[in-house]
């Protein structure tokens, strides 16, 4: 019976490398100040209201002032998302 070829394999050669593409990170320059505002008005007028027993910062608007208040506070949160 003859002798079947034996095929020989190819080495390994691993894929090219992919080039590294750079990341821009650019802060803009409104995002940690705008922030950093939200934060303290939203705490500022959580603070006045429960200072002043709640006839501050707006009278009319009784308890819903927390809600104000801590809504600044969601918005700072909303935008530190722009911060790089």
């Amino acid at each position: 019976m003859p002798k079947s070829r034996i095929r020989k394999k190819a080495d390994y050669t691993p894929p090219p490398a992919k080039q590294a593409q750079a990341i821009k990170l650019t802060n803009s320059a409104w995002v940690a100040p705008v922030m950093l505002a939200m934060f303290l008005i939203g705490l500022a007028w959580i603070v006045v209201f429960y200072v002043t027993d709640g006839s501050l910062p707006i009278d009319s608007l009784d308890n819903w002032n927390i809600v104000v208040g801590f809504g600044f506070i969601a918005a700072g949160f909303g935008v530190s998302t722009q911060w790089k």
